[in-house]
């Protein structure tokens, strides 16, 4: 199967504009034989918003919004799997949203449930887990940029069933780091890969929005947690792709005739995990 991650620059508040560049990148990803292509977080508005009134402005409803009609109706056609980031207004309520859409139709969505920085002005943690999507194609979960920090949000989604982790993202600068040398986050999505033995396909933006950084390096990760495309470019939009094999992701989390880093776990060992100070 070949999958793509569409390494775009949205600009804040022009919806109509931000629809037409993902459409364009979805019709490019199926006419060269993409089975999936993932876009990057907020694709639809932008990231840095001003006011929660302007978020919510430009918020829609998923998927009976007009954007989500119109990623429905090229999944549909061009018969593609497309993970996309959204604004989703739900009844007054917004969510950082990856929203699956597929030949068939709408297939689910994810809400961010970590919250990165003044986020937490705008959205409300999400509420729907981690959810897995079975499909034709294979297992498919998919969670936002900052989830990706957390290990339980991978380990969530491997114990669920995933192959693949799709992460729609807006990776910002890290403190400290070095330019010269790959993002934080691309070693995240390695180590994260080899130790869960999933394909992650990561797919970022560039560009400066209201002085806000976006640092690109977009990255397809195969289950070994070495990447087979990617990083992409720090400042430029592009469109990686992949051939990957979602079967041989599962059966390679058996590392030998002892080890299977899921299997391998131990539970009762962890108890004091996730416990607030007594």
């Amino acid at each position: 199967m070949r999958i793509a991650c569409a390494q775009l620059k949205p600009t804040i508040g022009d919806v109509h504009a931000n629809v037409e560049d993902a459409s364009d990148a979805i019709a490019d990803a199926a006419r060269e034989g993409a089975s999936l292509v993932v876009l990057p977080e907020l694709t639809t508005t932008g990231y840095v918003f001003e006011s929660r009134e302007e978020a919510l402005a430009l918020g829609e409803a998923v998927p009976d919004g007009p954007a989500s009609t119109r990623f429905l109706e090229l999944a549909r056609g061009l018969e593609i799997y497309v993970v996309v980031g959204m604004n989703e207004n739900d009844r007054g309520r917004l969510f950082n949203t990856s929203a699956v859409f597929g030949p068939t139709g709408f297939i689910g969505r994810f809400r961010k449930v970590h919250l990165w920085d003044r986020e937490n002005l705008w959205f409300q943690p999400g509420d729907l887990g981690f959810p897995v999507f079975e499909t034709p194609i294979g297992r498919i979960a998919t969670f936002v940029c900052y989830d990706g920090w957390f290990p339980e949000s991978y380990r969530a989604c491997v114990l669920a069933g995933a192959d693949m982790v799709c992460i729609p993202t807006n990776w910002v600068p890290i403190p400290g780091q070095d330019p010269t040398e790959p993002a934080m986050a691309t070693y995240l999505c390695m180590a994260s890969a080899h130790v869960n033995g999933v394909v992650v396909a990561a797919a970022d933006r560039v560009g400066v929005e209201r002085g806000q950084e976006f640092i690109g390096q977009s990255v397809i990760v195969n289950y070994t947690g070495w990447p087979i495309a990617g990083p992409a470019s720090r400042e430029k939009t592009q469109m990686l792709f992949a051939d990957i094999n979602l079967e041989a992701a599962r059966r390679a989390r058996t590392w030998n005739a002892f080890n299977d880093p899921v299997r391998d776990r131990r539970p009762e060992s962890y108890t004091p995990m996730g416990r607030g100070p007594s």
